[in-house]
């Protein structure tokens, strides 16, 4: 009895969506189709390990037709995507492509749709050649699908296996050179080559494609080794000896089952999990995922909960960030140049228009900002207080923001609507924190 089968197998299943965004956006067909393969057989064996708990009822006849053959097509998925994975990370990393184009990325979406949906279809549909009957129950497992193991078993179902496994870790080694060849410039490289990989992308999915390989491999060469002994090569006579009796239900219960085979069932059941949470491990903890965690949480929070957003998201803090969402802060302002004082000449100009202009400095009133378009800079000509009228003071809309490090304290004139020009403001004050304030407004 493993009543812990089916909560660590849904477990693993979901669990895969933690690192399905960023490969779904990244359109790479291999990794999605190792996220659809392994999503598919955990729930299968959730369910299989629900129903068949203690029991080898032969029921859902038609729910086992189906598995046993996905089962089988998962077998192989796993090593040709990861096949896929290597095979681009070398093209990638080598010098052999200049550049990729768009239709060199369809062609491989293309070729990656083929090896990791179209080849394990083509093995679920040979497995009919070396399925000896139906399928089997086993208890506690579920339906399982059953091969007459003989010679073309052995080379139908094993072999595939490990060939496209061994590829991957020569391919993965390959890429690896390439890396450790290139590894001061390599993010240069990646970019060159307009892939949407980075360095620690790139080292994840070799990573995982050489653990997933290391371990397929050694499953599979223990469950032959394990068949091997419990069970002798039959010879493969003909068709009809093959496939005598075909819609029989073979059963096993755990009772006359010997230990061995036990452990090997066990083993075996959890290559799909461990695969699983290898792959969520290498995915679901990098920044593109923790990235796209923060962007879930906020969406939850601003459209589910219909909670106001915080004041971080704009980059502004403190009350004054939602009244004034506009404002210019004086951090945005080299501290430097607004600190220093301004030159003696400049100085003297704002002491001779302070000092004629003082009497009548109530009456222009206080809203009135800075900018340094040439245009805009006064001249000092005499004027009187009878020359300002209270018209509504702006400034020309065309007046560039200088750089920070140009910023001098340059008041501007104003103009009424009818053209006059108008007493220059400025700031009744020398000292270096007022012009400070002065150009921060």
């Amino acid at each position: 009895m493993h009543p812990e089968f089916a909560p660590i197998a849904f477990i693993s299943a979901f669990s895969l969506f933690l690192a399905l965004p960023w490969h779904w956006r990244a359109r790479n067909v291999a990794t999605l189709s190792i996220i659809a393969w392994l999503f598919v057989t955990n729930i299968i064996y959730a369910v299989d390990a629900i129903i068949w708990s203690d029991s080898v009822a032969i029921v859902g006849l038609t729910w086992c037709d189906i598995t046993v053959k996905l089962i089988i097509g998962g077998n192989f998925a796993l090593p040709a995507a990861c096949l896929c994975v290597c095979l681009h990370l070398e093209q990638v990393s080598s010098v052999r492509t200049v550049q990729v184009t768009a239709m060199d990325k369809r062609r491989r979406q293309i070729f990656e749709a083929c090896m990791c949906f179209g080849l394990p279809m083509i093995f679920m549909a040979l497995h009919y050649v070396v399925q000896g009957h139906r399928f089997d129950i086993i208890e506690d497992y579920g339906c399982r699908p059953s091969t007459y193991y003989s010679i073309p078993g052995i080379f139908i179902v094993w072999v595939p296996p490990l060939v496209m496994a061994t590829a991957s870790l020569i391919l993965a080694g390959l890429a690896l050179r390439h890396f450790i060849r290139r590894r001061i410039t390599f993010a240069a490289h990646l970019s060159a080559n307009h892939s949407a990989l980075t360095t620690s992308r790139y080292l994840r999915l070799l990573l995982m494609s050489v653990l997933q390989m290391i371990w397929s491999i050694a499953i599979t060469i223990f469950t032959l080794w394990s068949t091997s002994v419990s069970i002798p090569i039959r010879p493969y006579t003909s068709w009809a000896v093959v496939h005598s009796n075909f819609s029989r239900v073979d059963q096993f219960t755990t009772l006359f089952t010997p230990q061995v085979v036990l452990a090997t069932r066990v083993g075996i059941w959890w290559m799909v999990p461990a695969s699983t949470f290898a792959f969520v491990a290498f995915f679901a903890f990098g920044n593109d995922a923790m990235t796209e965690y923060k962007k879930g949480f906020r969406w939850i929070r601003t459209t589910v909960l219909r909670l106001p957003r915080s004041s971080s998201s704009n980059g502004k803090t403190g009350p004054e960030a939602s009244k004034f969402p506009g404002a210019i802060s004086l951090a945005s302002f080299d501290v430097k140049a607004a600190a220093t004082p301004p030159s003696p000449a400049t100085a003297k100009r704002e002491e001779a228009a302070y000092d004629t202009q003082s009497i009548a400095s109530s009456s222009v009133g206080p809203a009135l900002s800075y900018h340094t378009h040439p245009e805009d800079r006064f001249d000092f000509e005499p004027e009187t207080p009878s020359s300002y009228a209270p018209t509504t003071l702006s400034t020309p809309a065309h007046a560039p923001m200088p750089p920070p490090g140009d910023l001098q304290f340059s008041p501007p004139r104003s103009r009424n609507l009818t053209g006059d020009v108008l007493r220059p403001y400025t700031y009744p004050s020398l000292d270096a924190s007022h012009h400070a304030i002065g150009l921060a407004v």
